[in-house]
């Protein structure tokens, strides 16, 4: 007879064999088991204290089994008893705060003449140290109704689109915990506004919102995967704080964490999507909402033995918080740098911010309607958003000093101008008077820097007396007050401006329709 270890339902049988005082060789025969055997159960049995009367229970009948299935443990080989001297050695590598690998171990032990084979070495690791021991696994509690909802992506089908190209047909899957009851909204992509938009159909498919929702580990949703410190994509955890709900990202390669929703990605795929034709995308979000009501929802659920719909409506819904009333608005955070002309450039568009951030980059928020600047946690400006091509600029972020010019306002020009002087001011009006005022503002500017180059006085008599032949020309103005600065030189006249002779200047008399007599008057 082949040997075959006896399960306590088989033992349990031979101890009340046992205590009906039936033989060995009977029992034996009719329990199919080795007469030895049996034979060494009955005398456990007696060093136990079973006799007539006595009650088999679970403890008394394993210290029978206990008794007779018990091995001695074989001794350790050599290998292994070179390695308990340097257990603790072994101990600190594996416990380090950046733990070595068992293979790096077993090279440092071989450089001391330890040699053993990896597989004692892990198995001596594991014994001692709990080291790679079983994978351990817990259920966890079920939550409360509307406590929590688990969201997965998943390729589900192909699908053409309007170009006529072929592509792959993703569905972003909602699933409540508490009552399974799911949702599935298909997208051509997986980006931040695909998943905004697919979780508010969802909250209005539910007619409310789940408090806590589980996540996938999405770029579109979480930037940073780190099970101790994940980092939530901006927009997304907008989203998250404008709909009142808490994001917990799972771990990565641990789909136990969001267990309810793992196995809805087969389940949609080969009950909803193989096999279907749909005409376009919109088609296929009717179809999986239909299907979602109508199949899924109505489905004995295989873990729970329950109606996914029916669980909802009676235990769940009522838990949920309100559904969302209007859409929410996605919005793109960035870097950007302030150039030297105050603006920076988002989405081909430029906007302004005060000097003091001239050569710093700031963060963005772009949405449809606004654009906001941050520095750390500081707002800088706040713009309307404008077409692509198009600025929007706040004068006041320019300096004082530099407002009137960054604008090319003729008012500011001319009123500088009057401020140094009357002459000087209505030189510039008159300037600055035609038709395309725009054509002569960089002469009155520099007709205003001349003031602080010159002197006022000088400019102002230059002015009056352009204005008394109507010359307005700039130009004309400096070389005047190049020639009086040069005249100052020679140690003419100072302080005043030199009456030059004209240059094509002619004698009087060569006016004369007369010629004069010796006697005197023609």
């Amino acid at each position: 007879m082949s040997f075959r270890e006896l399960t306590m339902v088989d033992v349990r049988e031979l101890l009340r064999r046992f205590q009906a005082g039936e033989a060995v060789r009977r029992s034996a025969r009719e329990c199919g088991a080795d007469r030895k055997t049996v034979k060494r159960y009955y005398e456990a049995a007696k060093l136990c204290g079973v006799r007539a009367g006595v009650e088999l229970t679970d403890e008394l009948v394993g210290e029978v089994g206990e008794r007779v299935q018990a091995r001695p443990a074989p001794p350790p080989s050599d290998a292994w008893r070179a390695l308990v001297p340097v257990r603790d050695r072994i101990e600190a590598w594996l416990r380090a705060e950046r733990p070595l690998r068992l293979v790096r171990i077993r090279e440092l032990l071989a450089r001391e003449g330890i040699a053993v084979s990896y597989s004692t070495l892990r198995r001596y690791a594991q014994r001692e140290f709990g080291f790679g021991g079983p994978r351990v696994t817990v259920r966890l509690a079920d939550t409360p109704p509307g406590e929590e909802a688990q969201v997965d992506f998943g390729h589900v089908a192909w699908i053409t689109d309007v170009t006529g190209q072929r592509r792959k047909l993703w569905a972003l899957i909602v699933t409540l915990s508490y009552s399974r009851h799911m949702f599935v909204w298909p997208s051509l992509t997986q980006t931040v506004a695909d998943v905004c938009e697919g979780l508010d159909e969802a909250w209005r498919f539910f007619g409310g919102v789940a408090r806590r929702v589980v996540l996938d580990n999405a770029s579109s949703m979480v930037t940073v995967p780190n099970a101790q410190a994940p980092v939530l994509q901006r927009s997304f955890r907008e989203y998250a704080q404008a709909r009142g709900i808490l994001a917990d990202p799972a771990r990565v390669r641990r789909p136990q964490d969001k267990g309810r929703v793992e196995n809805a990605v087969p389940y949609v795929r080969e009950r909803w999507a193989d096999g279907e034709r749909f005409l376009d995308l919109a088609d296929s979000r009717r179809s999986a909402a239909a299907w979602c009501r109508d199949v899924a929802g109505q489905r004995v659920h295989g873990t729970t033995r329950a109606v996914p719909l029916t669980v909802f409506e009676a235990e769940e819904k009522a838990h949920l918080l309100p559904p969302p009333q209007e859409r929410f608005d996605v919005p793109t955070w960035g870097l950007a740098k302030v150039h030297p002309d105050h603006h920076l450039q988002v989405a081909r568009s430029l906007y302004s911010v005060p000097t003091a951030y001239i050569g710093r980059q700031l963060d963005y928020r772009l949405d449809s309607k606004t654009v906001r600047f941050y520095g750390g946690l500081e707002l800088v400006k706040v713009h309307a958003r404008v077409a692509q091509g198009k600025r929007s600029t706040d004068p006041a972020d320019y300096p004082r000093t530099r407002t009137a010019y960054a604008l090319r306002s003729v008012d500011a020009l001319v009123a500088a101008a009057q401020e140094r002087g009357p002459s000087i001011g209505a030189f510039a009006q008159k300037l600055l008077g035609g038709p395309l005022p725009w054509s002569k503002m960089r002469q009155a500017q520099a007709l205003v820097r001349l003031c602080d180059r010159y002197g006022v006085e000088r400019v102002e008599a230059a002015c009056q007396r352009a204005i008394g032949f109507e010359v307005y020309d700039v130009p004309r103005i400096e070389r005047l007050l190049k020639l009086a600065r040069a005249c100052e030189a020679d140690g003419e006249a100072v302080g005043k401006v030199v009456q030059l002779p004209g240059r094509f200047a002619r004698a009087p008399e060569l006016f004369a329709t007369r010629r004069p007599t010796d006697g005197g008057a023609p």
